[in-house]
C-alpha cells in the first residue's frame, strides 16, 4: 500500500486535536474559529464560489477526457 509520511503526521496531529475535545466537532469548530481570530487571518473560509452555467454544463473533449481509452 501507498504511504506519505506527510499525511501519516497531519492525520496524527488531527487525531490527537480531535481527541482533546472529545470528537465533538461543534467544539473543534469553535476552537477553529478561536485561533482564527488570535492570529488574525483566515484559517477557515466559509465562502461559497459560484461557477458559470457553462462550467457545469461542459463535456470534456476527447483528448482531455482520461478515460477515452475505454469509450
Amino acid at each position: 500500500m501507498w504511504e506519505n509520511e506527510v499525511l501519516e503526521e497531519l492525520h496524527k496531529i488531527r487525531e490527537q486535536h480531535a481527541k482533546s475535545f472529545n470528537y465533538d466537532f461543534k467544539v473543534i469548530f469553535a476552537d477553529w474559529q478561536r485561533k482564527q481570530v488570535a492570529s488574525k487571518s483566515k484559517l477557515v473560509s466559509l465562502e461559497h464560489k459560484q461557477r458559470s452555467n457553462k462550467t457545469l454544463n461542459s463535456t470534456p473533449k476527447k483528448e482531455e477526457n482520461y478515460h477515452a481509452d475505454y469509450d
